[in-house]
């Protein structure tokens, strides 16, 4: 889609809280793709997914251990009771000791199933990370968008007073000649306070959607910068069913949920192997008074009145529950791919719309009004409502421009990439 209209590149130069309105040529100017890169080398959302993925890596580490020996000793004074008559050649007291050593032997077979477990939710947690990059790149393009419409607004209010400023001039020329009523400066006075007042509020609503940005990059912007970009077109390439397709397949959420779903399976085989008892190997040396001695032997619980019902029971419900959020995040996704297809192309047909007639004719309009007006054959209000009908069409226009950015921005969203 060619507009006919060039391609307008949005260059938004702002200011600190309480300086100047004009452009600061020493702030810095970031593209869209740098202001990407800062917000995923910054933003502490990808901090958190990243101790999430040390997290699950430790776990692996910990399920992957052999379990610790018990190793104990004694030592104390033992006295001889009843061991006949004394005698000058046998102490009546000595050192004893004993040590001890006990090596648990784990079920092979229950030690597999927790470090599948481990493995399945790291691998959980890796793609997490994947989908919280998608997700904050999609934030930091509407927060992107949301900047250059309100930099364009800022912009048809500046030009909108430069308009109403010149009818006033106008007409208080046309006053001091007795050419006109002094009603009609008053009006066009009324005309430059609105404008002025609307250049303040789109002059608010720029600085706050700029610290909105600054703040997804947690600052790395800085107190003044500069951005320049552009507002998305509708690819003509798209198809719902392919979009449909690859978010069912490749999406990280889906992805995510698949693996904690393993990892739930893993989880519940555990508990089940987890029902043989562990054996322990336990050797122990005792040296007593009079005696001395060397034991070997086995221990091992005996699970008569638990099996670990209720953690097998809990197993199972966690699985079912990530088998319903799986669900529920399928039909969410089919349901946002088509809602987010279905806004870009009606905005894309509205821009298409706007761009071959509705733009050209406005400002056409008003340009014919403001010379009639000039030349005295236009009324104060038929200059006025051309100006009003154009400024609308222009911000018409850029506001259908911003939905259909945000709307295939939304779309890349759902279905888990770039389009």
């Amino acid at each position: 889609m060619k507009p006919l209209i060039a391609t307008v590149i949005f260059t938004v130069l702002l200011v600190p809280f309480g300086g100047s309105a004009q452009a600061d040529t020493t702030s810095r100017t970031f593209a869209l793709h740098d202001i990407i890169g800062l917000a995923i080398e910054r933003n502490p959302m990808i901090a958190g997914a990243m101790a999430a993925i040390d997290q699950s890596t430790g776990q692996r580490t910990a399920a992957g251990a052999y379990p610790n020996p018990t190793i104990h000793g004694d030592s104390g004074k033992g006295y001889l009771r009843d061991g006949g008559p004394l005698t000058t050649e046998i102490p009546t007291s000595a050192t004893e000791y004993m040590a001890g050593f006990s090596q648990p032997l784990e079920w092979p077979a229950k030690r597999a199933a927790r470090q599948r477990a481990a493995d399945a939710g790291l691998a959980s947690t890796s793609v997490g990370l994947i989908e919280t990059r998608l997700n904050l790149t999609s934030d930091v393009k509407v927060a992107f968008y949301d900047l250059l419409l309100a930099q364009r607004d800022l912009e048809l209010a500046r030009n909108n007073l430069s308009i109403v400023e010149d009818v006033r001039r106008v007409v208080s020329h046309r006053v001091r000649l007795g050419e006109a009523p002094q009603f009609d400066l008053i009006k066009a006075e009324v005309e430059v306070l609105k404008a002025n007042q609307a250049v303040t509020r789109s002059d608010n609503t720029v600085r706050v959607n700029r610290v909105i940005l600054d703040t997804l990059t947690a600052g790395a912007l800085g107190p003044s910068y500069a951005v320049n970009g552009d507002f998305l077109v509708f690819p003509s390439s798209l198809d719902l069913n392919r979009l449909t397709a690859r978010s069912m397949q490749e999406h990280p959420s889906i992805q995510r949920l698949a693996k904690s779903i393993d990892q739930a399976d893993r989880t519940i085989e555990f508990e089940r192997q987890n029902r043989v008892p562990n054996v322990s190997l336990n050797t122990s040396y005792a040296r007593e008074y009079g005696r001395e001695g060397f034991d070997m032997g086995v221990s091992v619980p005996a699970p008569l009145w638990y099996q670990r019902q209720g953690e097998i029971a809990g197993s199972l419900g966690a699985k079912r529950k990530e088998e319903a959020e799986l669900l529920r995040t399928r039909n969410e996704l089919l349901r946002q791919i088509n809602q987010y297809y279905q806004d870009a192309q009606t905005t894309a047909k509205l821009i298409e719309v706007l761009e071959k007639g509705l733009l050209k004719q406005a400002e056409e309009a008003l340009r014919i009004a403001k010379f009639s007006f000039q030349q005295g054959a236009a009324s104060l209000l038929e200059v006025l409502d051309a100006q009003r009908v154009q400024r609308q069409v222009l911000f018409d226009y850029a506001q259908a421009r911003f939905e259909l950015s945000v709307a295939l921005s939304r779309l890349e969203r759902a279905v888990g990439g770039v389009l």
